[in-house]
């Protein structure tokens, strides 16, 4: 019998960019990542294939790490074109809905577009692009432990209702409907 491992967190999350020197700049730039390392090979180590790469990695902050790879011999990249723009994102947390303001101002700022606050019940979030065409979210929890024990205590009923159904179980809509102040 076997156990299932111990995460302890992610390591890195990676990427595809366009220019890894354009990427690293831009994240520098706009979200205040510092550039930690990079590894280049001329030979895929995994797989022993040639394939040039340059793979950069970023601080994120909490110990998380932001990665990209530039691969200068494969076909223009593109994203999945049967899923929709907003559903393949990275999330960043910040502070609170003061950060998250001031984060939105100094994007804008960049001549960059940014969609939101939008209300997620116990989140809000702003939206945008990087270079590449990878979605971006920074988000601040605005939740209660009560409201995350009951979305927890939710979930499984919501999961399986969806299986069912496939239709947005109503559990939990009054995460989408934004307090009257």
């Amino acid at each position: 019998m076997t156990t299932a491992p111990k995460l302890s967190r992610i390591h890195h999350v990676a990427y595809r960019c366009r220019d890894a020197a354009q990427t690293v700049e831009w994240y520098a730039r706009v979200l205040g990542m510092e550039y930690v390392t990079a590894f280049a090979e001329d030979k895929v180590p995994s797989t022993g294939e040639d394939d040039p790469y340059m793979h950069v990695f970023l601080d994120a902050g909490g110990g998380n790490v932001l990665a990209f790879f530039e691969l200068p011999n494969q076909p223009e990249m593109g994203r999945d074109p049967a899923t929709p723009a907003w559903v393949q994102h990275l999330a960043f947390e910040v502070a609170d809905e003061a950060a998250l303001l001031a984060a939105k101002a100094h994007i804008v700022a960049q001549g960059i577009d940014v969609l939101g606050p939008t209300y997620h019940g116990i989140f809000r979030s702003i939206y945008f692009f990087d270079p590449n065409g990878h979605r971006l979210e920074l988000a601040c929890n605005i939740g209660t432990p009560a409201q995350h024990a009951e979305l927890k205590a939710l979930a499984p009923q919501m999961l399986e209702e969806w299986s069912r159904t496939r239709r947005a179980p109503r559990q939990a809509a009054w995460l989408h409907t934004e307090p009257k102040p």
